[in-house]
């Protein structure tokens, strides 16, 4: 027979299969012989107490031949005659998995994606990180597989209403992902294994009659009689279809301009801004796990925090455990950070953002704002006001840090007691960090949240609040700043049919798991029309 059964396992239990069959059949009442074989179905840490647990539920074979477990498997139809043929714009998870279903139920997809393929993006990430030198198509935002390919890869996520979240993992699986992400309580690829399967998703819509095409920036749109027919991009190119994604990302402002600019409707949408702190992980896991030594039966651990000071809310972004923060930047003088980590996680660092919840109220009273949206030619109320004020601080962080995308930066006391700092602590952000004060980048309403957002933290897990952890400026591309409408029954834009604005860049998904299932919903809205 089979049977699921739940375990409660030290570290180093769990990652011995012997002794988890000795437990099976102990819980189940059996003899150790009778347990044939068994399969991981969901994993998970417990450091709640001195001692560090795993909970580990299995599928178990008893008295029966052990199966492996499959993962479920799509199969993809030949597109390359069809007559129904669709655009996507932008080739990140939202796009990858909206062409990947338009295949399945029979259409053509025309991927169109600004940037580069994973390969040639590698030496662009280079010339940013040691040079500083930043190419605008093709960077940690922009380029085959979007944001998340070269910033981590992580796939948890909480939006089970938003679509099937084990169909995004097993197709992860189905094109090269370790099948222990469909166990994992917060799997993670990792940035050195996720090219290698974007690359296998494009070689299979290739595979499959789609058309995959790079450097291929759309600069307009086709209109007639309120719908879209088509696109045109920067090289002169037109492209038309029944159909077309908007898949673009948080991060294509001239996306929103271009919008803007046709008077199609968009919204200004809260985000959240702020910094990057970094630790050393040794910190990290000693607040965790309650030792100095973690050993090798458990990953490096993570954290999640989150704190209302003065009704803003403060949290944790993006926590990358052994990890480094990379710039993430996608115009010359506006310096992003981001974060990421390897498969293994054996960085010794542990970053994650630090931001604070911006509305469009918080932004009234900034003097230097009002004058800096004055040059821009736009009001307070203006749908671009987010995007603005997320580029003013961007520029702001670029002058503070002095140029080539080194980053303003300060210890974490000394951020919290505005001073700057004398020395900085090693840090793993290769352009490098300069010692300035945050108050010439920051807001002082944001300022002071992080501020007294640290100090809670600090209460909340022992040995936080330390000046061996370092404050870098700035993580202002937690989502996006503009979001483009539409109808909640039909996913069309209210104003221009046949669009479809999907993912994080049209404020519909917040990573990679998500933008993937809005990705797939549209795409099989659009087969079912």
């Amino acid at each position: 027979m089979q049977q699921q059964i739940a375990l409660k396992l030290l570290p180093s239990e769990a990652a011995d299969d012997n002794i988890i069959k000795r437990y099976i059949a102990s819980t189940s009442g059996k003899k150790d012989d009778e347990v044939t074989g068994f399969y991981p179905l969901k994993k998970s840490i417990d450091a709640r107490g001195r001692q560090v647990y795993i909970n580990l539920t299995v599928q178990a074979f008893i008295n029966e031949p052990f199966i492996e477990r499959k993962s479920t498997k799509v199969d993809f139809k030949d597109v390359s005659k069809a007559q129904r043929k669709v655009i996507v714009i932008g080739a990140g998870p939202t796009g990858l998995f909206a062409a990947l279903k338009l295949i399945e139920d029979g259409i053509q997809p025309i991927i169109l994606e600004r940037g580069k393929d994973v390969r040639a993006r590698r030496r662009d990430l280079a010339a940013l990180n040691k040079e500083g030198v930043v190419n605008e198509d093709s960077n940690y935002c922009f380029g085959e597989g979007g944001a998340g390919t070269y910033s981590d890869g992580k796939l948890y996520t909480r939006s089970n209403k938003r679509g099937d979240i084990n169909r995004i993992l097993n197709l992860f699986v189905q094109f090269g992902a370790e099948d222990q992400i469909l166990v994992e309580a917060h799997p993670h690829i990792g940035t050195n294994k996720l090219p290698q399967i974007i690359t296998a998703m494009r070689q299979c819509i290739i595979d499959h009659g789609g058309l995959f095409l790079f450097d291929k920036k759309v600069i307009d749109f086709v209109l007639e009689d309120d719908s879209i027919k088509g696109v045109i991009t920067a090289d002169g190119d037109q492209y038309g279809s029944e159909a077309v994604i908007l898949a673009t990302g948080h991060s294509a402002r001239d996306i929103f301009l271009l919008l803007n600019r046709k008077n199609i409707l968009i919204e200004a949408k809260p985000f959240a801004l702020g910094v990057r702190i970094e630790h050393p992980q040794t910190i990290i896991d000693s607040i965790q796990y309650g030792c100095n030594n973690r050993g090798e039966f458990l990953p490096p651990a993570s954290y999640s925090l989150v704190q209302q000071v003065e009704n803003k809310g403060v949290f944790s972004f993006c926590m990358c455990p052994g990890g480094i923060i990379a710039p993430a930047a996608t115009n010359a003088e506006e310096l992003v950070v981001n974060g990421w980590s390897p498969s293994k996680r054996n960085n010794p660092f542990a970053n994650s953002g630090m931001v604070v919840s911006v509305e469009n109220q918080d932004l009234w009273n900034l003097q230097d704002f009002r004058e800096y949206i004055k040059e821009k030619k736009v009001g307070i109320d203006s749908p671009l006001t987010m995007m603005y004020f997320q580029e003013m601080i961007e520029r702001n962080a670029f002058v503070a840090g002095g140029g080539k995308f080194v980053a303003p930066a300060q210890r974490m006391a000394d951020f919290c007691d505005n001073k700057i700092s004398e020395t900085l602590p090693i840090c793993s952000y290769l352009p490098g960090i300069k010692s300035a004060d945050s108050r010439s980048v920051l807001p002082p309403f944001i300022q002071s949240s992080l501020q007294e957002g640290f100090k809670a933290f600090g209460r909340k897990m022992k040995g936080y609040f330390t000046n061996e952890a370092v404050v870098v400026a700035t993580e202002s591309r937690t989502s996006s700043p503009v979001r483009i409408p539409r109808d909640t029954v039909t996913l069309q834009h209210p104003q221009i049919k046949n669009l479809y604005p999907c993912g994080e860049g049209a404020g519909y998904a917040g990573g990679i798991v998500s933008a993937a299932m809005d990705g797939e919903r549209v795409a099989a809205m659009i087969a079912a029309s």
